[in-house]
This record gives structure tokens, C-alpha cells and sequence, in this order.
């Protein structure tokens, strides 16, 4: 059993659990300065190899006709051999009739006027390899470019990866029905994953960029659009570092960055567009990901500007749990439906803790906050323990529906909320509590601020 401790005043009360060495009489920010400076310190980008080359000297061709993808197979067999390898793509077109498949130690650096076209036929990103869709790993397409238990992998520069996924994989959301829910019933039942196989005629499409066990990554600069499902998947890896992102991904499910059972993870100054969620911290599926146990943790996230659907999301994949997330000084670029959203359900079990967000500011939104144990409205048996969240610093110009949600779960309520110096200009519902205790609000405005009272003639 986990034991809490009050040790010092927040907003209010501030309750630690017990994980945390604190002494009476500290500074609550001092503690949230403290740990994150203390992730931060094993968040390291690789090294990059010294050895450099050009992907036209492996006969890649910048016309937009050629299939450079011999030539990015050569060179990966390059880098292999010699232990590392500065892949340079110089400015032109480079089209791919295929994926990319990464090894350790290389850097493929996407120099300014330089984009990777891939190829919309879905049939050449087969053989299916090991993969995870929605929270579920299984046999798929391969995702456009693929690393699977590698090390220092970069991919840089200021060039842009093009998924060319609008008039292809975009058009499956209508034909996946039937694998998603085949997907799901494998998780559940615990179905062997060799027998999990999808790929031709499944419609389940792939990621464009996904590392799976993986450790050392940088993901710097680079553009990337028209994703054929989310964009970055960083599955099962670690010591991550995503900075200076630019997202033109407007198609269906979109995501931009998707942390999966993954770790010790620094994204920055990335600016976000997005036909989904901007950030969507996940760790696996139901049955799944209870039993795999491997939570998302240590993650920051800072001085980002979001646009799209929603801005950092938790869930509703994360079974696994989710800890230690740390959101800061961040802002907007346009319009999302919410701003901060917080999603389980009663099939997911896991848990939600230590999430603190400082300093972000969105413009209109349809909800600023929002958490719920009940997404979609469905599941049981498995409802998800989320508490000690740590609001302080929020602003908004309008939520266009509600500024503060909580819907807990009448089992298991939503604990240890905490909002501090938070300022909704507008919103027809102010706050809106369900199934909760110890929600905590300090210097919290919601549809202006009430100046001195009039007094009576």
C-alpha cells in the first residue's frame, strides 16, 4: 500500500507520495525543480558519428522520379558495416517505393530544400514486421521509417518527411473496423503474438516514423507531414530527445508525438499542426498493458506550441500507468478542442500521477482541463487511479464549452488535484467536479475577475 504524507502547503495542502524524499518545511516548487533537473541530467542526445557520406553516392537520385530506396537500403548496410554514418541527404526530392529500415549509430541529416517522398502503395511497406497499433503489439505494415532495438539513431536537419499518405492510407479509417476490434479481442484473450498477424487486407495503417526498443534518440529540426497514422511512435524506448519538430500532419489520427511504454524523454520548442492530439503520452491496452507493467515516465515537455486537436493528452491507451510528466512554459498556435486532456476508462486499469504543469496558455479551446474516467463512456472491472496532478500557471481566452473538468469514477475517484494561479477569461461552465475528493484551487479565475464590491447607497 502506497503511504502519503502532508508535508507542506501547496495550494492549500500538498500531499507527496511517499517515493519522494522530502523534508518538512521544503518548497513544493523546489521539489518539482529538484526532480525534473534530475531527469533532465539522463536525457543525453547521441553522439553522431564522424563518418560522414552522401545518400547520392549510394545512387539516390533528388529528382522525385528515381526509387532512392536502394540506395538508403546501401547505405544502411554502409553504416552497419563501419559502426556509424553521418547520412547526408542533400536539397532535391527522394522518392521512397518503400520504408526505410534504420541501424544502430546512424544520423540521417535532411539538409534545407531536402524531402523524403514515400510511396502511398501499401503493398510495398510488406513483409509485416513487429509493431504495436492502438496499445496492441502485433504483425503490420512496416511503419515508413522503422528501428527496432537500435542505438543512437538521429534523424536531422531542416528538410522534411513526407508521408504522401492523403489519397491512400487516409482513406482506410472506414475499413479498419473489423482488425481494430480483432486487435483488441487478441489483447484481451491474450492471443500468442505470432499469431497476430494484419498487414494485407487489415487496413490497419501503419506509423510513419516508429522506434521500437530503442534507446538514444534524437529527432531534431525536421518537417514532417502527411503522416499515414501518427507520426512518431517512440515504443518501448529511451532517453529521448525531440526538439525544434515542425508539423504540417493534417490526415486522420495524425498524432504528432506518441511515448508508449517509454522513458527519460525531453520534447522542446516544436511547433505542432495536427488533425489529432499534439502529444499523446500512451503505455499499451487493457489486458496488455496491465500485464506488460512498463509505465511512461520522466517525460518533459517544454516552450512547444500546439495546434490541432488537443494538446497533451494522457490515455486512453495506458494501462501500464503513467508518472512524472512535466509540462512547461508552453503555448499556442491555433485552435484545439482541449487544451490539457487526461483520458481512462474502466478497462484500462493503470495509473495516472505526478503530472505538473506550469505556465501554458492556450487561446480558445472547447475545454481547458479536462479529466475523465470514463472515455467513450464504456468498460468496467479495471477503473484507473489518477491522482497528485499539479496545476499552476494556466491561461486561456476562452473555452468555448467547460474550463475545469473532472469526472472520476464512482469506485475510484479522482484524488490530490491541485490548481493554482489559473485564468479562464470565458467559459459557460466554470468548473464541473464529479466523483472526486481533494480537489484543491488557489487564485483560480473563471469568466473574469470581480473587482471591489459596490457598497450600498
Amino acid at each position: 500500500m502506497r503511504i502519503y504524507k502532508a508535508v507542506v502547503a501547496f495550494v492549500g495542502v500538498l500531499i507527496l507520495h511517499s517515493t519522494m524524499d522530502v523534508k518538512a518545511g521544503t518548497n513544493p516548487e523546489d521539489i518539482r525543480i529538484s526532480r525534473r533537473d534530475a531527469i533532465l541530467k539522463n536525457i543525453v542526445p547521441p553522439a553522431i558519428s564522424e563518418y560522414s557520406a552522401s545518400i547520392l553516392s549510394f545512387g539516390a537520385k533528388g529528382d522525385s522520379l528515381t526509387d532512392c530506396k536502394p540506395a538508403f537500403d546501401k547505405a544502411m548496410k554502409a553504416a552497419q558495416k563501419r559502426n556509424g554514418m553521418r547520412l547526408v541527404v542533400p536539397a532535391g526530392t527522394y522518392f521512397l517505393n518503400g520504408p526505410i529500415h534504420l541501424v544502430s549509430n546512424v544520423c540521417i541529416e535532411l539538409q534545407k530544400g531536402a524531402r523524403l517522398k514515400f510511396t502511398s502503395e501499401a503493398a510495398r511497406y510488406l513483409p509485416v514486421v513487429l509493431t504495436s497499433w492502438e496499445g496492441t503489439l502485433l504483425y503490420n505494415y512496416s511503419p515508413f521509417i522503422y528501428g527496432y532495438k537500435l542505438e543512437n539513431i538521429s534523424i536531422i536537419g531542416e528538410g522534411t518527411i513526407d508521408g504522401n499518405a492523403a489519397e491512400t492510407f487516409n482513406t482506410w479509417k472506414s475499413k479498419q473496423d473489423e482488425a481494430q476490434m480483432l486487435s483488441r479481442d487478441m489483447n484481451h484473450n491474450g492471443t500468442p503474438l505470432k499469431e497476430r498477424i494484419f498487414g494485407r487486407n487489415h487496413y490497419l495503417r501503419p506509423q510513419l516514423i516508429q522506434l521500437f526498443e530503442c534507446r538514444n534518440i534524437l529527432i531534431e529540426g525536421v518537417k514532417i507531414t502527411n503522416s499515414p497514422f501518427w507520426c512518431v511512435h517512440l515504443l518501448k524506448s529511451e532517453n529521448i530527445t525531440v526538439r525544434g519538430v515542425r508539423y504540417d500532419a493534417k490526415n486522420i489520427n495524425n498524432d504528432g508525438i506518441d511515448p508508449e511504454y517509454s522513458r527519460n524523454i525531453l520534447i522542446e520548442n516544436v511547433e505542432f499542426d495536427n488533425g489529432d492530439d499534439n502529444i499523446a503520452i500512451k503505455s499499451g491496452r487493457d489486458h496488455e498493458g496491465r500485464s506488460t507493467a512498463m509505465p511512461s515516465e520522466n517525460i518533459i515537455i517544454r516552450n512547444c506550441k500546439f495546434k490541432g486537436l488537443h494538446g497533451v493528452v494522457i490515455g486512453s491507451e495506458m494501462s501500464a500507468g503513467v508518472r512524472n510528466v512535466f509540462v512547461e512554459d508552453c503555448t499556442y498556435g491555433g485552435y484545439c478542442k482541449r487544451g490539457i486532456y487526461l483520458k481512462s476508462n474502466p478497462d484500462r486499469g493503470g495509473f495516472i500521477t505526478d503530472i505538473f504543469m506550469n505556465n501554458v496558455t492556450f487561446d480558445k479551446v472547447e475545454d481547458c482541463f479536462f479529466i475523465t474516467s470514463y472515455y467513450h463512456g464504456e468498460g468496467k472491472g479495471y477503473a484507473t487511479d489518477i491522482h497528485n496532478v499539479f496545476v499552476n500557471g494556466m491561461k486561456c481566452r476562452e473555452a468555448t464549452n467547460a474550463g475545469l473538468v473532472i469526472q472520476g469514477y464512482p469506485e475510484k475517484k479522482v484524488t490530490d488535484i491541485y490548481f493554482k494561479n489559473v485564468n479562464i477569461e470565458k467559459a459557460p461552465i466554470g468548473v464541473s467536479f464529479t466523483n472526486t475528493d481533494n480537489v484543491v484551487m488557489s487564485d483560480v479565475n473563471i469568466g473574469g475577475v470581480v473587482n471591489i464590491p459596490c457598497s450600498a447607497k
